[in-house]
């Protein structure tokens, strides 16, 4: 019976400590390019992209916590150069934790800064 409700909650902890979620409708995405120090902000609607300093950034979604809208956001990202097939960065970007899962490139980093909710 002990080892029934061990098991038991070691499998209910996970789905307690999960938050409630809301969609935004985009996400806007700071862009910094290495060689020149420029450095912009780009507004993404879900499921489209935009083409920023030779940059091709995909927003797929976006998301966030219902009781802290604004600080932390995840977006789901995929980066390509301009005209290259292969991304150079797909995942899940969190604006609280950069670092977390980073785009590697020598030139260009973008990161997520808040979803979009109008």
């Amino acid at each position: 019976m002990k080892r029934l409700m061990c098991v038991l909650a070691m499998v209910a902890a996970p789905v307690m400590a999960q938050e409630a979620v809301s969609s935004g409708n985009g996400a806007v995405l700071r862009v910094l390019d290495k060689l020149n120090a420029k450095v912009s902000d780009v507004t993404i609607v879900n499921g489209t992209s935009a083409l920023e300093d030779g940059m091709e950034i995909n927003l797929a979604a976006c998301r966030f916590p219902n009781d802290n809208p604004t600080g932390e956001a995840f977006a789901f990202v995929t980066v390509r150069e301009a005209g290259v097939p292969q991304p150079v960065f797909s995942g899940w970007m969190v604006a609280s934790s950069p670092a977390l899962n980073p785009m590697n490139h020598p030139r260009y980093d973008v990161w997520v800064l808040r979803c979009t909710t109008s």
